[in-house]
């Protein structure tokens, strides 16, 4: 199989200009992004599901790094999700399935269950988190962003709940060199925190 040419490499960590964008959709940084990936333990043959999966950058560094693995990706947005396919595209990322609907109620028929699930974000996140979680495989893995020490606080007290083992979370710090007239300067990438937890 012929090697995509925009990223012929056996590593994750896609530089983000690579990818296409659509205004005010969130983009996971290539650093935040390799945090998710480690975090994920994805096999070669996973069922990931990614909840809000904006531009598609999970789904595309997944689908490269383990093509034998199926994966959902879930968008409400008609316009976001055909951002997310084109992505695929672009990439040669042929085992993903982007599915237009809001989570969790557009979920109920989509086989297999996961033993991956990604959830990035948005509205709603508590029951949203407890709904995929009845879909999660045993020993399956949950990975979660938060943005915010609400969200972080939500999630927390989630996989409390839920009674998740091995939970973990990290918090991104990172910092890339950037030229801003004559000078350059390490500007900060927004933070992240990184919260993961195994079923049961």
């Amino acid at each position: 199989m012929p090697k995509n040419m925009l990223w012929p490499y056996s590593t994750p960590g896609i530089p983000d200009h690579l990818f296409e964008r659509l205004p005010g959709i969130p983009l996971s940084k290539r650093e935040v992004r390799l945090l998710l990936l480690s975090a994920l333990q994805m096999e070669h043959d996973s069922v990931l599901w990614d909840i809000g999966a904006g531009t598609g950058t999970i789904p595309v560094e997944v689908g490269l790094l383990c093509p034998g693995s199926q994966i959902v990706a879930v968008e409400r947005d008609e316009e976001v999700a055909a951002l997310i396919r084109r992505n695929c595209e672009r990439f040669g990322v042929f085992n993903a399935e982007v599915i237009e609907g809001s989570a969790p109620d557009c979920l109920t028929h989509v086989y297999p269950r996961p033993n991956r699930i990604c959830l990035e974000g948005g509205r709603e996140m508590k029951p949203i988190f407890k709904a995929v979680w009845e879909y999660l495989q045993p020993q399956g893995h949950l990975v979660a962003t938060a943005s915010n020490l609400e969200s972080l606080y939500i999630l927390s007290e989630t996989f409390a709940e839920l009674q998740a083992r091995n939970i973990e979370v990290v918090q991104s710090a990172v910092n890339r060199l950037e030229t801003r007239g004559r000078h350059q300067i390490f500007a900060a990438v927004n933070p992240i925190f990184i919260l993961s937890g195994e079923k049961f």
